[in-house]
Order: structure tokens, then sequence, then C-alpha cells
């Protein structure tokens, strides 16, 4: 994966870590709508989010999409990353 778009991901990850009273925000708005339980309508949030950020910043600093080899090191750095994001989120 490019630096810049690894450094891109890693921020988000970070921002959504310290956002998660937000992501709570609208998970207290909109959980009627959501089929599974409170945490895991946050943690898909988080998720969406994140791999958003990778998604368009892979465009935006590339000018392409993602190869399948830039998409397997995002999800290795999500995976060791996802306890940390669940737990912060379970704070709030």
């Amino acid at each position: 994966m490019d630096n810049r778009v690894k450094k891109a991901v890693l921020a988000k990850i970070d921002e959504t870590i310290s956002g998660a009273d937000e992501i709570s925000k609208f998970q207290e708005r909109l959980l009627d709508v959501s089929i599974g339980s409170q945490d895991d309508f946050a943690f898909g949030i988080a998720m969406g989010r994140i791999y958003n950020s990778f998604h368009y910043q892979t465009r935006r600093i590339l000018k392409r999409n993602a190869t399948d080899e830039e998409f397997a090191e995002f999800l290795d750095i999500l995976a060791k990353r996802a306890k940390y994001i669940k737990k912060a989120l379970e704070q709030h």
C-alpha cells in the first residue's frame, strides 16, 4: 500500500477511536432501523467510515482503485486495530 494511503487510513482509525462519541450519536438515532445489536451497529459505522477513507484516499492520491494486494494490506491493518476501535465504542 502506498505510504500516503496508509497514513490516511491510520489517521482515520485514530479519528474513529477518538470520535466514538459521534458514532454513538448515530447509533442512538438510527438503532431502530438496525438489524443487529447496538455494538454491531456502532462497529459497522466505524468500519464503514474507515473503509470509505481507504477507498477515496486511494483514488485521490493514486488516481486509481486499490489493487488486491493493497486491499489485503488494508484489511490486515484494520484487523490489528479492530479490538481498539471496538473497545473505544463500548466505552460510549
